[in-house]
């Protein structure tokens, strides 16, 4: 049997006719750019997440660059995220000419950890380096929110601003609010293979104040005037979203909660399984709902995450590990001098973790399937 990691076709198969409707309608009327499209589908995500304001952007990657320019950070300044996390992350803050700053992880939920960042602000009272010091961003990893009450708490104590990453989150809650609803700004990536995935690369910025709104309009499409499109008010890019890709999105985003659903239903009877079995499952606080964006699993004690996955990969199951190398470890940040060693927890995380397929289209007879070829890893490799 092969279960990959992710089944798009499922996914689409059966929503094809309404998918190619939207595309057909995009292509006869021609607004490509900036087409009827997008506004749609930022008001259907405002909609969704109570947010004031939904702006289509590009990509993922670009939103997170676009939101800390709206917020007025600029070369030099500081910037906190957790080191274990995609590259993107950290990656759209040295973009702009920023320093990401990284801090260690909850070893619960493997989101950012809130003592650590305050820890890291307390040892760095200085004022010169204070001031330098602008914004965190907690990434709402694997499908849950961060423990956003205590993020909050610090960003007010230290003035701060609060850039939420809810790129594997979209459709999570924190408190019953909505993932990207609770910080200054949030940005949500419509990668294909998140839970609400275009066809190509496409993402979007929430926020609840305006003035902020009007920057990332700006910012994203040339720093062009709203009035005027050849007068240009700020340095912008061109981060616009793709009409086609909007057009898809919205007929998807109607069926996201149920597909998250399944995917919840489908941990929770991983989770049955694999009890006492020398593998730690996903913990999701009170606080929180989880979409399973990836489903992982954490090899402890005597366990070998390697020995598994081998024998995972002999029975055609596609098991991935998010994220082997930290960050801070990463060689494109050499130049930030941090070395192995620095955030534990991260470090441990990244040696331990590993994927199992979640998503919502897998049957029962798959799942059964991956289980006993997990619980025959152990037995057979430890």
């Amino acid at each position: 049997m092969k279960i990959p990691a992710l089944d798009m076709k499922a996914q689409l198969a059966p929503i094809r006719d309404e998918i190619d409707s939207a595309i057909a309608r995009v292509l006869d009327h021609g607004g490509f750019i900036l087409g009827k499209e997008v506004q749609e589908l930022e008001q259907a995500v405002s909609a969704y997440t109570l947010s004031r304001h939904a702006i289509g952007v590009s990509n993922g990657t670009d939103a997170i660059a676009l939101a800390l320019q709206a917020l007025g950070v600029k070369q030099g300044d500081k910037v906190l995220c957790p080191t274990f996390t995609y590259f993107a992350t950290a990656g759209a803050v040295a973009s702009i000419g920023a320093i990401p700053v990284f801090i260690d992880i909850d070893p619960k939920t493997y989101c950012i950890d809130p003592d650590s960042i305050r820890d890291y602000l307390r040892r760095n009272t200085q004022h010169s380096i204070r001031n330098t010091i602008k914004a965190i961003i907690p990434v709402h990893l694997y499908g849950q929110c961060a423990e956003m009450d205590s993020i909050m708490a610090i960003a007010d104590e230290f003035d701060l601003n609060v850039i939420e990453d809810a790129a594997q989150a979209f459709g999570a809650t924190y408190k019953d609010k909505k993932a990207g609803t609770v910080g200054d700004v949030s940005t949500v990536s419509f990668f294909p293979g998140k839970n609400l995935g275009a066809c190509g690369d496409a993402g979007i910025v929430l926020t609840s104040k305006d003035e902020i709104s009007e920057r990332l309009k700006c910012l994203s499409n040339q720093g062009a005037s709203p009035e005027d499109k050849y007068q240009h008010i700020l340095l912008g890019h061109n981060n616009r979203l793709d009409a086609i890709q909007a057009a898809i999105l919205v007929v998807k985003l109607q069926y996201m909660d149920s597909w998250n659903c399944k995917r919840a239903e489908n941990a929770s009877y991983y989770n049955e399984q694999f009890a006492d079995l020398g593998l730690t499952t996903p913990y999701v606080p009170d606080t929180n709902t989880h979409i399973y964006h990836q489903y992982m699993i954490r090899a402890k004690n005597n366990v070998s995450r390697d020995s598994i996955m081998n024998h995972l990969k002999e029975k055609g199951i596609d098991s991935r590990v998010f994220y082997p190398l930290p960050l801070h470890l990463q060689p494109c940040f050499d130049y930030l001098r941090y070395k192995k060693g620095d955030f534990p927890e991260s470090e441990r995380a990244a040696e331990e973790v590993f994927s199992l397929p979640v998503y919502p289209e897998l049957t029962r007879e798959q799942m059964d399937y991956v289980i006993d070829s997990v619980k025959e890893g152990i037995v057979a490799r430890n």
